[in-house]
């Protein structure tokens, strides 16, 4: 498989080294300066860029025909279009928070453990996320997903940082050197406090995730997300 890289940052030479490893063929490695390549020599491209650079790297992507995998946050005032521009095309899309097999396991579990919680009044949800000190946005996307997870299975209806009124969730972004993500969603009463965190030990596991939803969408047509990747319904 031929994979163009879009953001050639921390992100982007972990996911060249384990497509390497999984015998890939890197054939474009795009960062802020450079300037000419062609896109439609990859078969598939894989975008952890930046915010400011996300929409159009996919949109060149899909105008391309070439299958797009995008991890960057911050971007999603855009999704919609680009949702639409997938379609348009008849190409091949996948966005995620975050990438990581575990994560995305966790994602369902947060979402199970909201419909057991909705109707216990006495609980009340917060989320806490840290990260390293070089993440560009707070609240991490991956928070963002989690609460979006929680309002969707309980009488939340949104999501504020740092002060959050009564109907929405309070998320709290730490930032800390060399943490590669932690994220703990609590449901604290007056007699006991529930905790699921998912730590990261590195960023391999984003990598991994990425890759393997390269080697997925191959083939396919359409808007997907890693429920469609892990077959996790």
């Amino acid at each position: 498989m031929k994979i163009a890289l879009l953001g050639y940052g921390k992100m982007g030479k972990m996911i060249e080294q384990m497509a390497i490893s999984r015998n890939h063929e890197i054939v474009a490695r795009v960062d802020v300066n450079t300037k000419d390549f062609d896109i439609s020599k990859a078969d598939v491209a894989i975008d952890f860029s930046i915010p400011s650079a996300a929409f159009d790297n996919i949109s060149l992507c899909l105008n391309n025909n070439v299958p797009v995998i995008s991890g960057t946050t911050g971007w999603l005032d855009n999704y919609d279009k680009a949702v639409a521009l997938c379609k348009e095309k008849k190409g091949a899309f996948i966005y995620a928070s975050n990438f990581s097999l575990g994560v995305n396991v966790f994602f369902q579990l947060n979402e199970y453990l909201a419909k057991m919680m909705k109707n216990l009044s006495q609980y009340d949800v917060s989320i806490e996320e840290t990260h390293h000190t070089q993440k560009l946005d707070a609240p991490s996307g991956t928070a963002i997903t989690l609460a979006e997870g929680v309002i969707d299975n309980t009488h939340k209806t949104g999501w504020k940082l740092d002060k959050a009124a009564e109907n929405e969730i309070q998320i709290t972004a730490k930032r800390e050197p060399e943490v590669p993500g932690t994220h703990t969603i609590t449901y604290n009463s007056d007699v006991d406090t529930i905790d699921i965190t998912h730590t990261a030990h590195s960023r391999e596991g984003f990598a991994l995730g990425a890759v393997i939803a390269a080697e997925w969408i191959i083939g396919k047509t359409g808007v997907f997300s890693m429920k469609d990747v892990l077959n996790l319904g």
